[in-house]
This record gives C-alpha cells, structure tokens and sequence, in this order.
C-alpha cells in the first residue's frame, strides 16, 4: 500500500476521491490473467478452474463460484485464449523474444520516481535487446494506438522505463477477434505523454494524501466548455 503504481493512474487522474477503493473483479481481468500464466508460467496453471458450462448465469456454475469463492473460467472461454497463446507463441519473431534464452519473467521492481515509491512487474525482460515486453489483448489492434492512451499504456511505459533503467519499452499485442498480432514499440513522445500524466498524477497523490491542510470534500472538477 505504500508504493504508486500505474493502475493507480486512472483514479488518480479522473476521480481522487477514489483512489485505492476496491473495484470489481471483471472477466476480462481473469481472461488477462490466465493468458499472461499460460504463456509466462505454465507452471501455475493448476490455479486456475475451468467449468463446462454454457454461461454464467447456469445453476452449476452459480453452485461452483460458490463453492470456490471466485469467478471461474468457462471451457469454451479457456479454449479461445489457449488458441490465442498458441496463435502467438506460433510467430517466430515473437516466440524468439518472448522465450529468448537469458530472458527474465514477472519481474518486480520498486523505485523512486518524481520524489514518490513505485512499484510494477514486468511480464518479460529481454536483456539481449534491452526490451521491457508487455502482453496485451486487444478488442481491436487497429485501434490499438487509441486504447493505449485511454489504458494508460503511456504512463505504464514511463514508469518501466524508470524502473528498469535503460530499457525500452515494447507491447506485443493480440486481437482477441480477429487474432492478429502485432509489435508497438513507443515514440519519445508516447513516453513524454506518460510522463506528463505520472506527474499529474503526483501532484494529485500529494494534495490528496500528503497535505494535511486539504480537505477532499472541497475537491471539485472544473472545466471550460
């Protein structure tokens, strides 16, 4: 609790007021996390259990989440993301810097950044290419340039390239439609951006959570149309 991170970003930016409240646990949050296992940590597979049901709204289900306590994987929703792991460990460019010998996978890291801890995990490093490797799954990678701002994709690529110092970030990305597959790296500015909203961000941690004079019930939104 004491170190930011970039999923902190979002509220921090939009809604302070909100910061560090629990939300949800969604689907595509499961699907994400049981991707990055299968291709990352296969290993810990056994963690996840998988119902052959139909839907969520089923008995069976309702019986099972029950009794497990969490949201589970449907058969057929395992099914789809086993074809899209298969779909892009099987391109060899990526499969190459995916599982390049000497790579490193879920690295935690901490560091001081604009006078403030934060904290993040990097899916893969690659030390022969000097990459910081993020999986994501897209809706539509076309528009993918789009979502990474509306995601904070920006700010996640600042932050990793403070925390692992002379790397560079890059996304390697999977239409979960159309199953295209894709390489982004980030310009000088999709860093500058991402710069640009940890220090708002900041700032926003700061009145909220550092000033001791601020009250947050006078916290309002102004803006002109």
């Amino acid at each position: 609790q004491q170190y930011l991170s970039n999923s902190d970003i979002g509220k921090l930016l939009k809604n302070p007021t909100q910061f560090r409240v629990s939300s949800e646990f969604t689907k595509p949050m499961l699907e994400g996390r049981y991707f990055h296992t299968k291709i990352l940590e296969p290993h810990k597979l056994d963690d996840f259990q998988v119902v052959d049901v139909a839907s969520r709204n089923t008995v069976r289900y309702k019986e099972k989440e029950a009794e497990v306590g969490e949201m589970l994987l449907l058969k057929k929703e395992k099914e789809h993301l086993d074809f899209l792991c298969t779909k892009m460990t099987s391109n060899m460019e990526m499969c190459d810097l995916i599982y390049e010998e000497g790579n490193q996978f879920e690295v935690p890291e901490i560091q001081k950044i604009m006078n403030l801890d934060w904290k993040g995990k990097a899916d893969i490093i690659n030390n022969g290419s000097e990459l910081i490797i993020d999986i994501k799954t897209s809706s539509d990678i076309d528009k993918f340039m789009y979502s990474a701002k509306t995601y904070n994709y920006d700010s996640q690529a600042y932050i990793y390239s403070k925390l692992f110092f002379g790397y560079e970030m890059l996304f390697m990305v999977i239409d979960k439609t159309t199953k295209q597959i894709g390489l982004f790296d980030c310009s000088p500015q999709f860093y500058e951006r991402g710069a640009k909203k940890v220090e708002d961000a900041c700032e926003q941690y700061n009145l909220f959570f550092k000033n001791e004079t601020f009250d947050p019930k006078q916290y309002l939104k102004t803006q002109t149309l």
